[in-house]
């Protein structure tokens, strides 16, 4: 019987008979190291039968969303705590966190539960959830127990929450990104400084050209003769948030004065506003390549790790038999079909000897990784009822003419024009009518469009554009038709939402711009950069949350919000005398305050942008105190510089990846292997429903004239790899240090990968960072 052998659990069946199998235990082990490196996950596991079914319930998507879930409930508490945007009592708010809490216990017990204990204690993530479990129930028994006693306090504890939110498993890519803010620190902090010894330099400089000549601004306060606020004007100027207004008075005093201005923005907003550019994205591109360079070595590790469980000896080499390979698969991916299954085997076991060498079972997840659509031959309705009627002479030109590319050119110049009228007046007749023509053409393209497509390949899961086109249609149609009903009737609110409808048929303009190659590429990497885009946000709110519970709990209630009809002399300065006569009282600014979450993230959002951010600040610290510029200055300084700027790093390494990279290995082999079978059908071919006519004029004489049950599991079948709009920029980067492994090569041991310095990766792979 196959024995298990230390912690890798190896199956010995070279020892054994060849119809002997492998134990249930070791496929769900083996499968557990492809499902990691399929996913990407770096989670040391025991190997015991039963903790490994802990860590599969572990994983499971259930798990994953129950987590989140909760996440985003402890997150969504400070909505109804005071200050609250909906207050509820504390009893609530204190019993839903205390869930909370629990919740993310139970989750860091069951981590426990299938970690070696050593891992678990030394891993700093774990540490800081616990800690804050505490810290978080001590701040709640303190507050609770002086609310009863009517002694106000500060929830100082809820500035924590987002320490739940990077530090669950579920959050790596989150908290990738704090890793690269993190490394870039110590590059930037010399910038900074450099750039802060500037600007203080001509601070001085200022003072003593502008402070004793009288100088007044609009407001009538003096012009540059406090040190502090001429640093705090001269850091807005930077941001060109205050530009010209800062230089005005000076230069109504004389022409030449504005030469000093010049100066400084030059230097300090063009120059070292680049360079700190230039060095986030250098050390981002550096840190992100040390990152992708530890998940191609984890992935190898684990994917050799799974080879050593199931492997055999046949002949002078170890490998993979066919049975285990395919319940392997079918236990990573359950749901994965069995003509896609037969096809991967097909790739993997090239020569068809029964079994899976190591190289190629390295692959697997790769192979489960690469999108590929099935696509079944199915025939027309009309083609079953009325055959004689579907396949006449007339009936034939009808499907060439809507199958030719011609068709959809013509399509697109309609689409084109419609544009234009939609631009036009739409009280005139002329264009009134021009919308009836234009919405039959959509119609009549639909119509023929299911008569020469089979409907259930039209309106499949992967034919978006087809859905598009006909809620569009359908949408244009209602709204056609109401307006028409109810335009007598002068209902203004009625039209408005008419309009609204009647204008979303100008996104079918997308269409044109997808069918021009340049643009295609240009709309693939912004959808490739999508998901990664969603870790950015994620970044960016545990940064807003954490300044908007700070902003709370020191600027609520300093600025009120009055409606705009109220003349009262408090609705004037926003509640707070101290505002009067002020820029932020004038511009009406009252309602962004810190009040509650809601509206502290908007206030956040309006610094985000920078515009006027300096006469937000200057309010609160009028409310305040002047030192509470600094709290503005420190999120300008952390979103705008650091993360808006690893952001852009990111995009320019998305899209010179996306304009550079070819297909991957892994990839091409695929395609190559589905045309060699005669089962391939390109994307452009399907891309505007061109199913069913590619299908019955495919070579499908393999399937009739070779018994291969391999290929009898194909039959009926066609496959595409699924467009690149469905990779991810870090996949990419991945595949391409993947590409200069050698196949045999094993990569260094698990502890030298994950102790990786940047500054291993450019001796040791000279071509990755060429090949950026």
């Amino acid at each position: 019987m196959p024995g298990i052998s230390g912690a890798a659990g190896v199956c010995f069946r070279d020892l054994q008979p060849p119809e002997e199998q492998c134990t249930k235990e070791d496929l769900l082990l083996a499968a557990a190291y492809v499902s990691d490196a399929q996913y990407n996950r770096n989670v040391p596991f025991e190997t015991s039968p039963q903790t490994i079914r802990l860590y599969y319930f572990y994983n499971h998507w259930t798990m994953r969303a129950a987590t989140n879930f909760f996440i985003f409930v402890d997150l969504s508490l400070a909505l109804f705590e005071k200050p609250a945007l909906f207050p509820l009592p504390f009893l609530a708010t204190s019993i839903a966190e205390v869930l909370c809490l629990t919740a993310f216990f139970g989750r860091l017990v069951h981590f426990a539960k299938v970690t070696p204990q050593m891992v678990f204690w030394k891993d700093t993530k774990n540490i800081c959830i616990m800690v804050t479990i505490v810290l978080t129930l001590i701040d709640l028994i303190v507050y609770g127990s002086l609310e009863a006693v009517n002694i106000h306090s500060v929830r100082w504890s809820r500035v924590l929450r987002p320490v739940f939110l990077i530090n669950f498993p579920e959050s790596r890519q989150i908290r990738r990104a704090f890793r690269s803010i993190r490394n870039t620190l110590p590059d930037i902090l010399y910038v900074f400084l450099l750039f802060i010894f500037n600007m203080l330099i001509f601070s001085l400089m200022a003072l003593k050209l502008f402070g004793d000549r009288g100088l007044k601004t609009v407001e009538g306060s003096p012009y540059f003769t406090n040190i502090l606020d001429i640093a705090f004007e001269l850091y807005v100027l930077v941001t060109t948030a205050n530009s010209p207004d800062v230089m005005m008075p000076a230069y109504d005093f004389n022409w030449w004065y504005s030469l000093y201005f010049i100066t400084y923005i030059i230097i300090n907003t063009y120059i070292f506003m680049s360079v700190f550019l230039a060095v986030v994205y250098n050390n981002y591109r550096k840190h992100l390549k040390n990152e992708i360079r530890k998940l191609a070595y984890l992935k190898r590790h684990k994917m050799i790790e799974a080879f050593n469980i199931l492997k055999v000896n046949v002949g002078a080499e170890f490998v993979v038999m066919e049975a285990e390979w395919k319940q392997l698969v079918k236990v990573v991916a359950p749901d994965i079909s069995s003509s896609h299954l037969e096809l991967l085997l097909r790739i993997s076991d090239e020569g068809q000897k029964g079994h899976v060498d190591k190289m190629n079972f390295l692959r697997l997840a790769d192979l489960l990784n690469i999108q590929v659509i099935t696509i079944n031959v199915k025939r027309h309705p009309l083609e079953a009822w009325i055959p004689q009627v579907y396949k006449s002479s007339v009936s034939l030109f009808i499907q060439k003419m809507v199958q030719h590319r011609i068709f959809v050119w013509i399509y697109d110049v309609i689409i084109l024009i419609n544009a234009i009228f939609i631009a036009l007046d739409e009280k005139n007749t002329f264009v009134s009518y021009a919308e009836w023509l234009f919405l039959s053409l959509y119609i009549i393209e639909i119509l023929l469009k299911l008569y020469t497509y089979e409907p259930r390949a039209y309106f499949g899961k992967k034919q978006f554009w087809n859905w598009f086109d006909m809620l569009i249609i359908i949408a244009a149609l209602v709204a056609t038709v109401a307006n028409a009903t109810i335009k007598s009737a002068r209902q203004y609110n009625s039209q408005q939402m008419l309009d609204i409808v009647l204008v979303l048929r100008i996104l079918r303009l997308l269409r044109v711009i997808i069918s021009i190659q340049r643009f295609r590429v240009i709309v693939t990497t912004l959808i490739n950069i999508g998901p990664t885009m969603l870790t950015f946000g994620g970044l960016v709110l545990v940064v807003y949350y954490t300044f908007a519970i700070i902003g709370m709990e020191i600027f609520h209630g300093k600025v009120q919000f009055f409606d705009p009809n109220f003349t009262t002399p408090d609705a004037l300065v926003c509640g707070n005398p101290a505002l009067k006569d002020t820029a932020f009282a004038r511009d009406r600014y009252c309602k962004n305050n810190f009040n509650d979450l809601a509206s502290s993230f908007i206030v956040l959002m309006e610094l985000t942008v920078v515009n006027q951010w300096h006469v937000i600040a200057g309010g609160f610290a009028l409310v305040t105190h002047q030192a509470a510029k600094l709290y503005f200055i420190m999120f300008h300084i952390v979103v705008v510089i650091l993360i808006v700027n690893i952001f852009i790093a990111f995009i320019l390494e998305a899209f010179f990846v996306a304009y550079s990279l070819e297909k991957s290995e892994v990839e091409t082999a695929i395609e190559k292997k589905i045309q060699e079978l005669g089962v391939g059908v390109k994307e452009e071919e399907v891309q505007d429903g061109e199913l069913i006519d590619i299908m019955d004029t495919k070579d499908r004489s393999f399937i009739k004239s070779d018994g291969d049950r391999k290929r009898k599991a194909l039959k009926g079948s066609y496959f595409r790899i699924a467009s690149k709009k469905y990779k991810t920029v870090d996949a990419l980067l991945q595949q391409m240090f993947e590409s200069e492994i050698a196949p045999e090569d094993e990569g260094p041991s698990l502890d030298e990968i994950l102790n990786f310095s940047p500054s291993d990766i450019y001796p040791k792979n000279p071509n990755f960072e060429n090949s950026a």
